[in-house]
């Protein structure tokens, strides 16, 4: 049985999780499972980004209205709603490993039926199953990252994957910028480059094995076991001995109102209100990006050029974030960092000329993918192991619940007052999370997973 309703203290978990977090740095075994991890999250990020690329043409071809592009940037989010929380509480249930898959699936042939669709209501609908996929999958990943990488390390390989993602920023921009001159219904085949994430799924099915504190918690010691020793086999050089802790608190019994009870009531709304700050401040920023130029006197040429250039700039960001989360708290780098985007997407509203626009906007989506790496390394450290995946999902799907909501909202301010009004709302939500997480964020730095 593999559903691990309950997480009961056992001498022999303890002992597993004491030897696999004794690892002082990633064995041959981590090093061949990043890449693949990195692949993963590219096809996630294709899929997230095939929308904004592809929106300008396909308004043109549709006669689409800005707010039917809200619409459909608000259904993508109410997939991701679903997905972050459904997704989170089966990878409690039945593995990381087996959520990773299903997620990855089910986002890459709904894209593929994005191209194909014959209309609006039904790009909609796979746009929504598309949204489920994506967020059951880059969540879970992250947790997966999370319990599977050493303590010292999590944070740069957190950036490290999602900074292959992030490669996945560009590739869709460069098809898109090469794809849509191609003719008036070319758009869809950005949809179809977003089923990338089909190549890694079918590797992962036999190169990625299912995390190892998910198999205690399911009691399938046997497995972890193996795990654990081949690991401490692969590791080259000599390994302190175990250090057995014993948690702060009683283990949690992986139920839904244990995420309200207690210290981690506190740390769910923090979590899921600076979330959904973030979220419509990067969404807002990236998903509209392409479309207000369009209608900011930029030719949709413009646009796409515009666009392709900051698509540049998410890698890089990663790498920033790379460079700093594992160095101090990340609460405080979050805080910061978010503090620093607001500042720029208030020069980014009111910024007419064209070179201005292209570095500042480069700065932000740089410094949003920073905050999205240090986001992706905090957030399972705040839950326990039975919890991890729901609450890692509950953060997500607030933010994602947020998003819809940031979409239509970002439709109405912008016929209330323009591209300014957009840029300067996104500004304010991310100094909101700056605030949140400044304040009210938790310490966890080197913190062991329980």
């Amino acid at each position: 049985m593999d559903v691990p309703t309950t997480t009961v203290a056992s001498p022999r978990g303890d002992e597993l999780i004491a030897r696999f977090d004794r690892l002082p740095r990633m064995t041959s075994a981590h090093w061949r499972w990043l890449p693949l991890l990195g692949l993963l999250s590219l096809g996630d990020t294709v899929d997230i980004n095939a929308l904004s690329y592809a929106a300008p043409a396909m308004r043109k071809n549709w006669g689409l209205s800005i707010s039917q592009i809200g619409n459909l940037t608000s259904l993508s989010f109410l997939g991701m709603f679903i997905g972050a929380l459904v997704g989170g509480r089966l990878a409690d249930r039945y593995g990381r490993k087996r959520m990773i898959l299903i997620g990855t699936m089910l986002y890459s042939l709904s894209s593929i039926l994005c191209g194909l669709s014959p209309n609006f209501a039904v790009l909609g609908v796979f746009r929504t199953l598309s949204g489920v996929g994506i967020a059951a999958t880059i969540g879970v990943l992250s947790v997966y990252v999370a319990e599977m990488y050493p303590t010292k390390v999590r944070g740069r390989i957190q950036a490290a994957v999602l900074g292959v993602g992030l490669l996945g920023v560009p590739f869709a921009a460069f098809s898109a910028k090469l794809l849509v001159p191609l003719g008036s219904e070319a758009w869809r085949w950005v949809f179809v480059i977003g089923a990338v994430g089909l190549v890694p799924a079918v590797l992962a099915v036999f190169l990625l094995p299912e995390s190892v504190r998910w198999l205690i918690a399911a009691g399938r010691y046997e497995e972890a076991t193996r795990l654990v020793s081949g690991l401490e086999l692969r590791y080259s050089g000599e390994l302190p001995p175990p250090v057995l802790t014993v948690p702060a608190a009683p283990p949690a019994r992986g139920k839904v109102a244990d995420l309200f009870t207690g210290s981690q009531r506190r740390i769910t709304i923090v979590t899921a209100l600076s979330l959904m700050s973030g979220i419509v401040a990067f969404y807002g920023f990236n998903s509209w990006v392409p479309t207000l130029l369009d209608e900011r006197d930029h030719s949709t040429d413009t646009a796409l050029t515009i666009t392709t250039i900051l698509s540049i700039a998410p890698p890089i960001g990663a790498l920033v974030g790379m460079l700093v989360t594992d160095r101090w708290q990340r609460r405080y780098v979050l805080a910061a960092i978010s503090l620093t985007t607001a500042v720029l997407m208030v020069v980014f509203a009111v910024t007419t000329s064209l070179w201005p626009t292209i570095v500042v906007g480069f700065l932000i989506s740089m410094f949003l993918q920073s905050n999205a790496v240090t986001v992706y390394a905090y957030l399972p450290e705040v839950f326990p192991t039975t919890l991890r995946g729901l609450g890692a999902g509950l953060g997500n799907g607030a933010g994602r619940l947020a998003g819809i909501g940031g979409a239509a909202l970002v439709a109405a301010i912008y016929a209330v007052a323009g591209f300014v009004g957009v840029f300067l709302t996104t500004a304010l939500f991310s100094l909101v999370t700056a605030v949140i997480l400044g304040l009210f964020g938790e310490n966890t730095q080197n913190r062991s997973l329980h």
